[in-house]
């Protein structure tokens, strides 16, 4: 009787504490922002690509089982306060942190010209600050297809790896 007892115990322990290895990462997904350096300016299809991939960011990442999507509309005006999350010196962490997410994950849309884009993504630890993961993609061509193509090759084989990204 005593061995039954011990090895209940034990079996609770295990699967306690593989449900807690197994609880999705709360993660603040933030919108994508451009980084123009084709001297064109922005256009009204960069920033209508920008919310289309930001939204598809996060819909992957709300139908991932690795991670918790949090609202990050009650952190607007901070995000706005920063100006470009992209060179606040990690206070994507801090705001992430405020949500009450475990990780910040910013994206970038570097434009060298209407052929040559670049799209990064960046993981950072909300509550150290540190930046757990940098991952990125070049894209030839400034059309929806291409924007949209380059974040599911991100998602899919970095972010999401192992796991299937909605949208691909």
């Amino acid at each position: 009787m005593r061995f039954s007892r011990q090895a209940a115990a034990l079996f609770l322990i295990v699967m306690g504490a593989s449900a807690v290895a197994d609880a999705p990462v709360r993660v603040a997904a933030f919108d994508f922002e451009l980084i123009d350096t084709s001297l064109m300016g922005v256009r009204a299809d960069d920033e209508r690509r920008l919310r289309a991939i930001s939204e598809q960011l996060r819909a992957a990442i709300a139908a991932s089982a690795r991670y918790d999507l949090v609202d990050i509309r009650p952190a607007a005006a901070a995000v706005e306060d920063a100006d470009h999350l992209y060179g606040c010196n990690g206070c994507e962490a801090d705001i992430a942190r405020e949500l009450g997410a475990a990780l910040a994950i910013t994206g970038t849309v570097q434009k060298v010209s209407n052929l040559i884009l670049n799209i990064n993504l960046y993981v950072r630890d909300a509550e150290t600050g540190e930046r757990r993961r940098a991952m990125s993609v070049d894209i030839r061509g400034n059309t929806d297809e291409s924007w949209r193509r380059g974040v599911s090759y991100l998602l899919r084989n970095r972010l999401l790896r192992g796991e299937r990204a909605e949208g691909n």
